[in-house]
């Protein structure tokens, strides 16, 4: 049986804590990318850092550049060693690669490294500010686990380098930026790192699954398109003159009600939603600018692609009515995916090998969208296989709340359980 002992679980939990208090929300995980490439390189990894393990040109909802300079130099000053900055390149994310040199199979594993865009709790019901691991970045908070799969993947890293005999083959431990938002998992299928990619596994951690459950496989990833929509138009007086202006603010108020009338389909699940609008600079002015933030989703990609075909005919419809510009940019985006049944199975029969895992549930519906089905697909499309599971862990609130807290006894297990899907012998 792999067994941490008490020394390395506590040094995990202390891992897990530091990620938490250094929360850094998608495509500004400098600090947390620098900490993750220091520890693969001190473990004898080949390690790729930021735009080494990206196709730039998939990467979607990046900050501007001037904006991530900021980002940078928080890093730096919070302690990120300048070298993996500079290696980085202006973009986030690693990977970690060990080759056994023996004949074998290509695994690859994905942890996200990104929080969330919420503001932590501060008061004393809150463990992490009671027991001083609050996110020292306002506004970024591990409201979603992600600091744990860090934390888990990094355990997993130091249990095969010290296992290598057990092991045939190449393996490679995927952290991924930008996972909120699904902005990053794209970027990363379409680098080509998982081209040579045999068995592909992914995990969440919570999820409503409970302390010494595991969930098999995560299903119901619904298809998603986000996108910002910006409306230009022209100011004017509004008491004076205001048939010389070209209200921006109206088109956009228009294209959200149509927006809400797309009509669901017959063949399954579809989502629209504007979850952002914001417009005009005056009481007294015709508003000559407005933004909108939109997603839609679809249960497949067919349906995705008829509410999001449908939303852009209606944005560039207000655009005409009222005679303003528009421009669109993608911001993220993610497709559907299911795991392989062989490899579901897998997972069932390994986890109750594995000490702490007691329950195996059924498969968990996901009720919405991960950027993980890109790598999925990648995998699968190539002859591999590929699943995407659910790691039990008491929360003491929802996901992306502000009292998000979990249960780290389980972070432990959940590195064991990695480790014997890599083909560590339990």
């Amino acid at each position: 049986m792999v067994a941490l002992n008490d020394a390395k679980l506590k040094k995990l939990v202390e891992l897990r804590r530091e990620f938490h208090a250094h929360a850094e929300t998608g495509w500004t995980e400098f600090w947390t990318t620098a900490k993750i490439a220091g520890i693969l390189d001190s473990l004898g990894y080949k390690v790729l850092a930021g735009r080494e393990m990206l196709d730039l040109e998939s990467v979607m909802g990046r900050p501007s550049d001037e904006e991530i300079d900021g980002y940078i130099k928080r890093a730096l000053s919070q302690g990120a060693d300048p070298g993996w900055i500079e290696r980085m390149g202006g973009y986030t994310g690693a990977v970690g690669i060990l080759d056994t040199g023996k004949p074998g199979p290509a695994v690859a594993f994905r942890f996200d490294i990104d929080a969330v865009d919420v503001s932590e709790a501060r008061d004393e019901k809150h463990r992490p500010f009671r027991d001083g691991f609050v996110s020292m970045n306002r506004g970024a908070m591990h409201a979603c686990g992600h600091d744990a799969h860090t934390t888990i993947g990094l355990a997993l890293a130091e249990i095969l380098s010290e296992r290598t005999e057990e092991l045939t083959g190449v393996v490679k431990l995927i952290f991924q930026p930008a996972e909120e938002g699904v902005r990053g998992g794209k970027a990363v299928a379409a680098s080509g790192i998982l081209d040579d990619v045999d068995r592909f596994f992914g995990a969440h951690i919570g999820m409503g699954v409970p302390s010494g459950a595991l969930s098999p496989e995560a299903t119901g990833f619904l298809c998603t398109s986000k996108f910002d929509v910006r409306y230009k138009g022209k100011a004017a007086h509004a008491g004076g003159a205001p048939n010389e202006g070209k209200n921006a603010l109206l088109a956009a108020c228009s294209a959200s009600l149509a927006l809400a009338g797309i009509a669901p389909h017959k063949d399954g699940p579809t989502r629209v939603n504007v979850g952002y609008l914001q417009a005009g600079s005056g009481r007294n002015v015709i508003p000559a600018e407005a933004v909108m933030k939109v997603e839609t989703r679809g249960s497949t990609e067919e349906l995705n692609s008829y509410v999001y075909g449908k939303a852009m005919d209606i944005v560039r419809g207000a655009a005409v009515m009222y005679g303003v510009d528009t421009a669109m940019a993608k911001m993220g985006e993610a497709v559907d995916a299911s795991g392989d049944r062989e490899f579901v199975d897998l997972v069932s029969r390994v986890a109750l090998s594995v000490e702490g895992f007691r329950t195996i549930l059924p498969s968990t519906g996901l009720g919405g969208s991960e950027d993980v089905s890109w790598m999925i697909k990648r995998v699968q499309k190539r002859g591999g296989k590929a699943v995407y599971f659910i790691i039990g862990s008491d929360i003491a609130a929802g996901h992306h709340n502000e009292y998000f807290d979990l249960d780290e006894s389980v972070l432990g297990p959940s590195a064991e359980l990695f480790a014997a899907l890599a083909g560590v012998r339990t």
